[in-house]
C-alpha cells in the first residue's frame, strides 16, 4: 500500500536520530492522532499515548473515552494529564487580553509553541521517553546543522504557520507520521483498519475553546461594562455609525461592521481608550511596508537575517510576501516588505519561510 512505503522511508529518517524506539503520543481522540497512533505502531515503536485535557465545552469528555479506548484496541499506555487550570491561566486570559488590548491574538500559536509541546517533552523527559509525536500535518528537515519545520503534503491542511517557536531540543525529538500524508488517506486508513468512528470524524474548526463567534466567549470571561459600544469615525474624525465594542472588530476586517454606506469599509484603526474605531473605504490605506517583532525565534539566524528569497505570512492561508528581515537592537526583528501588505493586524504571528522550510516567527508588535 502507499502509506506502508511512507512508513518505511520514515522508519529509515527516523531511525537516524534514535536513542530509544519510545515515542509520547498527544492524543485528542481524533482522526489525525488516531492514525498516527497506528502508524507509529506499525513502524515498530512502543507508543504511549497522553491526552491533555485543556478545555471542555459543557463538561464533555467524549474525546477522553475515544483516547483511551483506541489505545486499549492497540494495547499501548493511555495517560491523561490535567491541564485545565494552566491552559486558562496562560492561553484563555491571554485570548481575553489581546482583546481587550484592541490586538488580535493567536491562541493556536501560543498553545502550540509555549503549552502542547513543551508538556510532551516534560512528561517523556519523566518517562525516559526520547521521541515526541503527534497528528500535526508537518513535517521536519535538517538543513545546515538546524531542524525545521517543513509544510506538510496535503497544503489544505499543513500546520506548519504555527509551529515556528519550537526550540531545537524539541524539533530534534519529533516524529511527525502525518507530514506526507493527505486528509483524504488519513481517513481512509482509519477505515482500513477498522477504525470507523475515527475515520468519520469531524475536523475541529477554529479556535478550540470558541470554534464559532469569538464575541459571545468575550462576554462571558470579562466583567459586565467592560465592553460596551462605542462610535465608528472616518479618517477625518466624523461619527459614520455606532459598534458594540472595540474588542469585537480587528483591523482589516470587513464583514459584520454593521455600517452601510453602499461601498466597502474596513476597520483601519482601534483604539481601546476611547473605545474608538476608524474605519476607511480604502484598501490601500491600511497598507503597511514593514513590521516588527517580538518573542521570536530564529534556528538558525544566517538562513534568514539579510536575505531576499524570504517569504512572510501573517495568515494561515492564502496570503505569502517576499521580506527582508533584519534584527534591532531594542531586540525585535525588522521586517522589511517588498510589497505592501494590507490588514497587518498587532498580535497577529509572521511565520518565515524559503520554499517549504519555516525559518522561523514572531508576534507582531508594531506595523508601518
Amino acid at each position: 500500500m502507499h502509506w506502508s512505503l511512507f512508513l518505511f522511508e520514515f522508519v529509515i529518517f527516523a531511525g537516524d536520530m534514535e536513542t530509544n524506539n519510545k515515542v509520547l503520543l498527544g492524543m485528542s481522540g481524533g482522526t489525525d492522532s488516531s492514525v498516527a497512533a497506528l502508524l507509529l505502531q506499525d513502524a515498530g515503536y512502543e507508543v504511549t499515548g497522553i491526552t491533555f485535557r485543556f478545555y471542555e465545552k459543557d463538561g464533555d469528555t467524549e474525546y477522553l473515552d475515544d483516547a483511551r479506548d483506541l489505545c486499549s484496541r492497540l494495547c499501548i499506555r493511555h495517560l491523561v494529564y490535567d491541564a485545565r487550570e494552566m491552559f486558562q491561566e496562560r492561553i484563555v486570559r491571554y485570548f481575553v487580553g489581546e482583546y481587550l488590548a484592541g490586538r488580535t491574538p493567536v491562541p493556536c500559536t501560543l498553545c502550540n509553541n509555549q503549552l502542547k509541546w513543551p508538556l510532551l517533552k516534560e512528561v517523556a523527559d519523566r518517562l525516559g521517553i526520547f521521541h515526541l509525536a503527534t497528528g500535526h500535518y508537518v513535517g521536519k528537515r535538517l538543513v545546515d546543522g538546524h531542524w525545521h519545520i517543513v509544510c506538510g503534503t496535503d497544503t489544505d491542511k499543513d500546520q506548519s504557520f504555527f509551529l515556528w517557536g519550537l526550540p531545537q531540543t524539541i524539533l530534534e525529538r519529533m516524529l511527525l507520521p502525518m507530514g506526507g500524508l493527505s486528509k483524504g488517506r488519513v481517513r481512509e486508513i482509519a477505515a482500513e483498519r477498522g477504525f470507523a468512528k475515527a475515520a468519520r470524524k469531524r475536523d475541529s474548526l477554529g479556535v478550540c475553546f470558541c470554534p464559532m463567534d469569538y464575541r459571545e466567549f468575550l462576554k462571558r470571561h470579562v466583567a459586565d461594562g467592560t465592553i460596551r459600544p462605542g462610535f465608528f469615525y472616518d479618517g477625518e474624525g466624523k461619527v459614520i455609525g455606532r459598534h458594540e465594542g472595540y474588542p469585537f472588530y480587528t483591523v482589516g476586517q470587513r464583514r459584520g461592521l454593521g455600517v452601510y454606506l453602499n461601498k466597502a469599509l474596513f476597520v483601519k484603526e482601534i483604539c481601546p481608550s476611547e473605545n474608538r474605531i476608524v474605519l476607511s473605504d480604502n484598501l490601500q490605506a491600511l497598507e503597511k511596508s514593514g513590521m516588527c517583532l517580538k518573542d521570536w525565534n530564529v534556528p538558525n539566524p544566517s538562513a534568514l537575517f539579510g536575505r531576499e528569497d524570504v517569504i512572510v505570512k501573517i495568515r494561515y492561508r492564502k496570503q505569502a510576501n517576499r521580506c527582508t528581515v533584519r534584527p534591532a537592537d531594542n531586540g525585535l526583528l525588522h521586517v522589511e516588505l517588498h510589497e505592501p501588505l494590507a490588514s497587518v493586524a498587532l498580535g497577529q504571528a509572521a511565520t518565515f519561510y524559503r520554499e517549504d522550510v519555516v525559518l522561523g516567527g514572531g508576534i507582531i508588535e508594531e506595523a508601518y
